[in-house]
């Protein structure tokens, strides 16, 4: 009778253990199942002050959208004089691509854009050409100069000229934008059918630009 008392109490003890073990593993599966997965932070393009900021564009700094042609600016300190420029459209989209020569005498691109928001922005970019060696524009992911570029945007815009750009006065633009992981922007651009060529850039920050002379 004794060993059929123990008997029963070993085989309890034995059961009683089992269960503990069989809910604390499936409390641990269930625990990691349900754990929420986690989050990156997206990359953030970055933009200039706000248009209508108090303070700040036309007062703290030169406003942008006042440049004109025959001007003499400064960025970043360089001087440079506006040779002409640019205005473009699309699908309801306005910007101004200015083209400037800088006291070495090189050419470069300076794109002044309002970009919708509340307050909207401006965005203000100076272009580096570079080499494409005979490159067209993907609709994937491309490399330049062992970057990798993803596209953000394409299309025809229309265009008129001012001052001297060589372009033609009037004419239509094709393009093809593309973004990298750290932010820099790739644009191939080609005029009524010409060849492609390709630029790059970093957003410029508030107050890069100011306004040495204005043409007479």
């Amino acid at each position: 009778m004794t060993s059929m008392v123990v008997l029963g109490l070993s085989i309890a003890t034995v059961l009683l253990l089992l269960g503990a073990f069989w809910a604390t593993t499936r409390q641990d599966r269930r625990g990691r199942v349900s754990a929420p997965p986690a989050e990156v932070a997206p990359l953030e393009t970055p933009l200039a002050a706000p248009v209508g900021a108090p303070g700040h564009v036309g007062t703290d700094y030169t406003d942008p959208r006042t440049i004109g042609v025959g001007d003499r600016i400064e960025i970043h300190g360089s001087p440079a004089r506006v040779l002409g420029a640019i205005y473009v459209s699309w699908q309801g989209q306005k910007w101004t691509d200015f083209l400037l020569r800088d006291s070495s005498r090189r050419l470069q691109w300076l794109s002044v854009e309002e970009l919708p928001g509340d307050p909207p922005h401006l965005e203000v970019k100076l272009w580096n050409d570079v080499p494409t060696q005979g490159m067209v524009p993907a609709k994937s992911m491309l490399i330049m100069e062992g970057v990798e570029f993803y596209p953000i945007e394409r299309g025809t815009a229309a265009f008129r000229g001012e001052g001297d750009t060589g372009l033609p006065e009037r004419g239509l633009l094709d393009f093809a934008d593309y973004r990298a992981s750290d932010g820099r922007l790739l644009s191939f651009e080609r005029v009524q059918g010409g060849s492609w060529t390709a630029a790059y850039a970093q957003p410029l920050p508030p107050g890069s630009i100011s306004i040495v002379t204005r043409a007479s």
